[in-house]
């Protein structure tokens, strides 16, 4: 479809991207999403540059509580003995910040990758969004719904 077609990812990119932080809280991150309308979220360093994506999926994948391994390993530490409770509280407490189930890796575009090779990127990938970026920052993010609506927009010429 995008073959023939001068479509690039500053063309589709929504410019107001909200993003976190991996120390950013779940409830934050989930209470931003909910707010924006938004199933994911890029997760960025403190220079602005993406480390990950955080979305609905990773979310409904988290199940909050420590794996069976996890549990061994505490088991083992204790090594007999209780653990103090703000010991737990504090693993817990990490356990619900958007670096524990974020997607570390990331794919990102620049300004001028064509439509096309978006859509590959997605299909090839599995992937839904992705963040556009200038000297390794977010400047843009196109979804899959940009690249329908830019679809739409073409069927029209025809």
């Amino acid at each position: 479809m995008f073959d023939n077609t001068l479509i690039f990812a500053e063309d589709l990119m929504s410019r107001d991207v909200a993003v976190v932080h991996p120390e950013t809280s779940l409830m934050a991150a989930v209470k931003l999403m909910a707010s924006r309308h938004i199933s994911g979220l890029p997760v960025v360093d403190h220079e602005g540059k993406p480390v990950g994506m955080l979305t609905e999926g990773d979310l409904l994948r988290w199940h909050g509580e420590f794996s069976e391994r996890q549990q061994w390993w505490l088991d083992h530490l204790a090594d007999g003995y209780d653990l103090a409770p703000t010991f737990i509280k504090v693993l817990k407490a990490e356990r619900r910040k958007v670096a524990t189930i974020m997607t570390p890796h990331v794919h990102t575009v620049q300004r001028g990758t064509p439509a096309r090779d978006i859509a590959r990127l997605f299909f090839d990938h599995g992937i839904k969004r992705v963040p556009v970026v200038d000297d390794g920052k977010i400047v843009g993010l196109v979804s899959r719904f940009d690249l329908v609506r830019a679809m739409g927009r073409e069927l029209e010429k025809e």
